[in-house]
């Protein structure tokens, strides 16, 4: 039996996007997915009567516009988004260039922003549907050394993702923002994971995680994106999903020692931090 509803999925060539596709077909959910190269994305899924393979330039909105279209065409709605396209970028924030920051906003931060915009109006129409927004555990926690950027447009993503959900549960519609740890994907490849055109040598820890991620936890990385992929769906059947989605008990860690840090930093400052109205004064 057909599972009904259609998936539309960004970045599905590689990684946790073509997991997540592979395993959509397989449990009989129409699937529309997107890639820059439609060769590399239909080579990597096949040919399914389920499926509908989508190039499209994630920073145009023309490209997405015409890619929701095309989906509503063949299928007759779209139940579920995950704005899975994105790539990392190493590099201290003095080394990478504005030209170098931009362009990781423009497709991790702004690609996903088309989509959303491109999408709400079926989903509107509908009065149903839900948003998942892949960010990162770096978009809940700043402290990686080299990671700034592409923190921030994690952070980014998070952000926006709170912000929708509340705008759209009126109507209806549920968004979700995906935090997950390190995943044995493609993602601290070569193709996945920019560095600075000018790296700086004073950044010598930059360097080492640069060294370390590249070489050392690249194809080591603990978790499985096929079980990340079970949770996704999980959450996209249930009446009540979470709106922030960690995956893997690294990225529960690291989110556990994060509320800790400003937990701390609020009790020991909220004296003078509180006492900030006209009508009282500090200590």
């Amino acid at each position: 039996m057909k599972n009904q509803k259609v998936w539309f999925v960004t970045g599905a060539s590689k990684g946790l996007g073509l997991t997540l596709v592979q395993k959509l077909i397989n449990q009989g959910y129409l699937v529309a997915a997107t890639s820059r190269n439609l060769s590399d994305l239909s080579k990597a899924v096949g040919e399914y009567e389920n499926f509908l393979p989508l190039a499209v330039d994630l920073i145009n909105e023309s490209s997405v516009e015409a890619a929701i279209s095309q989906t509503i065409s063949k299928f007759g709605q779209i139940d579920v988004v995950v704005n899975n396209a994105g790539y990392g970028m190493l590099g201290a924030l003095e080394e990478l260039s504005d030209k170098e920051s931009r362009e990781n906003f423009d497709v991790n931060v702004f690609g996903s922003l088309n989509v959303i915009r491109k999408a709400l109006p079926q989903l509107r129409k509908q009065q149903s549907g839900h948003i998942f927004n892949i960010s990162s555990i770096g978009g809940f926690s700043g402290n990686f050394p080299g990671f700034g950027i592409y923190c921030a447009t994690k952070f980014a993503v998070a952000g926006f993702t709170e912000s929708l959900a509340a705008e759209v549960k009126p109507l209806g519609i549920k968004a979700t923002v995906v935090e997950p740890g390190y995943f044995r994907t493609a993602f601290l490849s070569a193709g996945s994971l920019a560095v600075p055109e000018k790296p700086i040598d004073a950044y010598k820890e930059v360097r080492d995680s640069q060294s370390a991620h590249q070489n050392d936890i690249n194809n080591q990385q603990p978790g499985d994106p096929a079980k990340a992929a079970d949770v996704m769906i999980e959450a996209a059947n249930s009446e009540n999903p979470p709106l922030h989605l960690f995956l893997g008990a690294d990225a529960y860690h690291v989110a556990e020692a994060k509320i800790a840090d400003v937990q701390r930093d609020m009790a020991n400052w909220k004296f003078l931090a509180t006492a900030t109205n006209f009508d009282e004064v500090g200590a």
